[in-house]
């Protein structure tokens, strides 16, 4: 005899997929296929721009944040080593690859070192707003109004220090509200990089697009939370590619394989080499079609 309540596995919102109306429910392999400008496996590359407060604060502490009590002096300036070193070294293997990428970008760098923003447009790459600084964490506590007031401050500071403003929304560690899709849309971004359930770009149900991001390919989970060397780092990369190669062109289908990389992990002196030798490698293959999210987000948007 059950002792569980009357209706107790009776739930109104229940349906394919997820229990939510925040996009129709898909499979992959059941869609119409996509195609790229070039070949079948859209190369994105994704460098998070990151200005970690020294004081604690916001929701919760994003991944890579402060970890040692304040003032935690040694994982400040590490983390400060990446928009100073490291982010110039990605920029100089982009160029040296002939490669475009997206870098999300807090506030808070823009505004604190317009050097490296200047580099970052005049290399042709994209901005993709990411909050306005490390503490710019968003989760359902934060509350309605002051997620709103947060995302606006974001976006007038990088459209200010910038001179455009951003297309792409990528919140500090995926984390997003039930609010926070309409006030995006509100604040007039076209895409955001949360949600990490695809390997090709989706419509949401209020008209944005969501370009996965899918953070088991970042530096981050495989280099500092595996403690996977640079160059398995970069052996797991060219594996995925040539997996997605291969699915490509079994079902007749482009791909997607975003790489996302933080400077102060990737930008040191012994592990950019694997950086510059996987963008050499990819970017021979004639499979290969390296974009910014936004050219990706463009061109699956005239194929829908």
């Amino acid at each position: 005899m059950s002792i569980l309540p009357e209706g107790y596995t009776e739930y109104p919102k229940r349906r394919e997929g997820y229990d939510h109306n925040l996009y129709e429910w898909s499979n992959l392999h059941a869609r119409a296929p996509v195609r790229w400008p070039k070949g079948s496996v859209a190369v994105w590359l994704c460098v998070s721009l990151e200005w970690f407060p020294i004081m604690p604060g916001g929701p919760f502490k994003a991944p890579g944040h402060m970890v040692t009590p304040y003032p935690d002096y040694r994982h400040y300036t590490a983390r400060d080593y990446g928009n100073r070193v490291g982010a110039w070294r990605m920029l100089e293997a982009f160029e040296k690859a002939g490669v475009k990428a997206s870098f999300a970008t807090n506030a808070a760098i823009a505004e604190r070192y317009p050097e490296l923003i200047e580099a970052v447009l005049a290399g042709g790459h994209e901005i993709i707003a990411h909050s306005t600084d490390m503490n710019g964490t968003i989760d359902a506590s934060l509350g309605e109004e002051m997620e709103r007031a947060l995302v606006r401050d974001a976006m007038t500071r990088l459209e200010k220090a910038c001179g455009a403003r951003p297309k792409g929304w990528l919140s500090i560690a995926h984390q997003q509200s039930f609010h926070t899709l309409d006030i995006l849309k509100d604040e007039g971004l076209a895409y955001c990089c949360d949600w990490v359930n695809d390997e090709l770009p989706y419509r949401l149900s209020n008209g944005l697009v969501d370009l996965p991001l899918n953070h088991e390919l970042s530096d981050r989970q495989i280099v500092t939370v595996q403690q996977k060397s640079a160059d398995s780092w970069g052996e797991s990369m060219r594996d995925a590619f040539d997996w997605l190669e291969r699915e490509a062109k079994d079902k007749g289908c482009g791909r997607m394989l975003p790489i996302h990389l933080t400077p102060y992990i990737m930008g040191l002196p012994y592990r950019i080499h694997a950086l510059e030798a996987l963008l050499a490698d990819l970017a021979a293959r004639k499979e290969a079609w390296f974009a910014r999210g936004e050219d990706i987000v463009s061109v699956w948007e005239q194929q829908q």
